[in-house]
């Protein structure tokens, strides 16, 4: 499977990095099925920081060590998925113990709506059916070493828009 990585650089070797984000699946290395998804993260990335060109790494990914490896895996936006993304998105140091998360992307057309859940004026079954609608890109958190190593680095293409 090809799996994409959009950022303001190329990233020969994957590494997960602290960062002061909070991210639907915490702390990890994320990835996507969807070319243009990584390239909507490539552009989000190239803003966000001010420098760099944007680029897409591409990885080639074995899905038979998925079998060795703790997985989550959320098929759609769910009550489980989206109480998952509330804890990672506010709870400072929430912790799972998996090796790879997988499941739909809270991007910028879905975040109004979950701000609403967190504020209480949504509960579970209003956000799911107002998200279910929105055919979300999926991602994919490598959160641990054993988990890296499972990516073989393919390709990088600078994009250009």
């Amino acid at each position: 499977m090809k799996l994409y990585h959009g950022s303001n650089i190329v990233v020969e070797k994957p590494q997960i990095l602290q960062s002061d984000r909070r991210l639907d699946f915490g702390t990890g290395f994320y990835l996507t099925s969807s070319y243009e998804q990584a390239e909507r993260w490539a552009f989000l990335t190239v803003k966000r920081r001010g420098e760099g060109k944007q680029i897409i790494t591409s990885y080639d990914f074995d899905c038979e060590v998925l079998s060795a490896l703790k997985v989550i895996k959320f098929e759609e936006a769910s009550a489980e998925w989206l109480k998952f993304v509330a804890n990672n998105r506010n709870i400072k140091d929430f912790m799972d113990e998996s090796d790879i998360v997988i499941g739909p992307v809270a991007n910028d057309r879905t975040m109004p709506v979950i701000k609403l859940y967190f504020a209480d004026i949504y509960d579970e079954d209003e956000t799911i059916k107002r998200l279910l609608p929105q055919k979300l890109k999926d991602q994919y958190a490598f959160k641990t070493e054993k988990a890296l190593k499972s990516l073989v680095l393919s390709e990088a293409i600078e994009v250009r828009k």
